[in-house]
């Protein structure tokens, strides 16, 4: 598993999650903002229109953000899980995997 690998994952989890968000709860918000930071995460990755590093960032605010959520809200669904996977996601890139 590369770094590309686990973006590509990242980005179908955040996707996926704001498209339950939509379903579930009739947040519009939740997925038009899933698929703009989706969008976002694959153009940095792909290297167009933005830099690879851009992807960190946008991954490190999205940290940022489901961390303030999740300390107002106190639960740990959606917004604990989403941080946990951003966590991770940001780990994993910069370790060597096999």
């Amino acid at each position: 598993m590369n770094a590309h690998t686990v973006l590509w994952v990242y980005i179908v989890l955040l996707f996926a999650g704001g498209m339950v968000g939509y379903l579930k709860a009739g947040s519009k918000m939740s997925f038009i903002m899933s698929a703009s930071f989706a969008a976002i995460l694959i153009l940095a990755d792909r290297n167009i229109l933005f830099k690879p590093e851009v992807a960190d960032i946008a991954l490190a605010f999205l940290l940022v953000f489901f961390s303030l959520r999740l300390t107002k809200s106190k639960k740990f669904m959606p917004n604990g899980l989403m941080a946990a996977l951003t966590l991770a996601a940001l780990v994993l890139r910069h370790i060597h995997l096999g």
